[in-house]
């Protein structure tokens, strides 16, 4: 009897420890292949409860030390700011005479989530072209979205990410 409680109470802990939300920094690190431990969470908000996974997941974190920056210069896929317009029309939105487009990640009224930022990257992870071959170009204009976005304030030191699934 003791042997049996004993196998249930292991099980137990391994499918409750299964079952546990992983850190924002450890989401962070593996969404955008960056070491993210040591930074401070500020703010998150997860909504994917939608269906398929549906919604938006946003992490602010404050990045004091110079590792964060430091891999962010050394990594290829981080742009040094202004933004490209695609990620400007995601981040901001983008308006002209005949349309407005954006921005994509916003809370409920539409206001950018990430604040107006002079001095930092970018690096924008298109997770719907499995094949490479669609031109970020195109993102805005889908009917849905699947991406990664990393913005880090180099004046600040904070890091906003996001992962925005529709």
């Amino acid at each position: 009897m003791k042997r049996v409680f004993f196998v249930l109470a292991i099980t137990a802990l391994f499918l409750m420890s299964a079952c546990a939300k992983q850190s924002e920094q450890a989401l962070v690190s593996q969404g955008l292949g960056i070491e993210v431990s040591g930074c401070e969470e500020i703010s998150s908000i997860d909504n994917h409860g939608g269906f398929h996974g549906d919604g938006i997941e946003f992490v602010t974190l404050r990045c004091p030390d110079e590792n964060v920056l430091n891999q962010i210069r050394h990594d290829s896929g981080w742009k040094s700011f202004p933004m490209d317009d695609t990620a400007t029309a995601i981040v901001y939105g983008l308006s002209d005479e005949t349309k407005k487009t954006g921005p994509f990640v916003a809370d409920d009224e539409g206001n950018p989530l990430v604040p107006e930022i002079e001095n930092g990257y970018y690096i924008l992870i298109d997770r719907q072209a499995g094949d490479g071959k669609t031109e970020r170009t195109e993102i805005p204009d889908r009917a849905s979205f699947n991406f990664t976005l990393g913005v880090y304030d180099a004046d600040t030191d904070i890091l906003y990410y996001c992962e925005l699934d529709t």
